[in-house]
């Protein structure tokens, strides 16, 4: 990535820090989130399918982090 990009790795996590207010971590996980609650509203699939759809292999995991992204639970983003 450092090569297509033409910059370092810290300089990499340094603009996404700039551009976003966030690590590089907990930017990926917000991308991971908001797709998953895209498939919430979307899909018919089941919470713990769309945990594992975005990479979570716990559902508690996912949960936590769902609800730290967007204030509620995956259960009650459904409706």
């Amino acid at each position: 990535m450092e090569r297509a990009l033409a910059m370092s790795r810290s300089q990499i996590y340094r603009k996404v820090k700039a551009l976003t207010g966030k690590s590089l971590s907990l930017f990926i996980r917000s991308i991971r989130m908001h797709h998953g609650r895209h498939l919430l509203l979307t899909s018919d699939l089941t919470v713990l399918e769309i945990a594992y759809e975005v990479g979570y292999s716990a559902l508690n995991n996912f949960s936590d982090a769902f609800l730290e992204e967007f204030g509620e639970r995956p259960g009650k983003a459904r409706g």
